[in-house]
């Protein structure tokens, strides 16, 4: 199983697909690391944007009932989920000075702390409806990608 994952092509995608899924690092790490394993760039940035993208629909739509949900069964992650939405606030206050044009950039900086996840988050707490919120998130993310690929080509022509 590991082999294929990594000496294949559809497990080097599937692999930057599933890392630019994971929360934090996103397309980040998941567009470099297909690259590093030999992944072609066209297929690399397609797995990686693709990948980062899913969740955010889901998130949107969910993540008020699952945080409810998770807040009424497990007394014990209160005050977790309680972190997370406080970080969300703060991040929101780009999205509530400039609507749409914040959240694209609070996605498309790809620093700790932003992205799709971070937005789609911020947009589902502020209660944006998904046909204003899913453009300026995908935006964000393919802004992110631009800037993770001149990072990433220019770090490998730097050794």
């Amino acid at each position: 199983m590991i082999t294929w994952l990594t000496d294949t092509v559809i497990g080097k995608f599937t692999m930057t697909f599933l890392i630019s899924m994971l929360p934090v690092v996103e397309l980040r790490l998941g567009l470099p690391y297909g690259i590093a394993i030999g992944l072609n760039y066209p297929l690399a940035l397609l797995a990686a944007v693709a990948g980062n993208l899913l969740p955010a629909p889901f998130i949107i739509l969910f993540i008020k009932n699952v945080l409810t949900f998770l807040r009424d069964r497990i007394k014990s992650l209160d005050g977790f989920i309680s972190k997370i939405e406080e970080r969300a606030h703060l991040k929101s206050e780009m999205v509530v000075k400039y609507g749409q044009i914040g959240l694209f950039l609070l996605v498309a900086i790809p620093l700790p702390g932003t992205g799709a996840w971070t937005g789609a988050l911020v947009a589902a707490l502020m209660g944006l409806p998904m046909r204003k919120a899913m453009p300026a998130i995908v935006c964000g993310v393919l802004a992110a990608a631009a800037i993770m690929t001149l990072v990433t080509f220019g770090a490998i022509h730097l050794f």
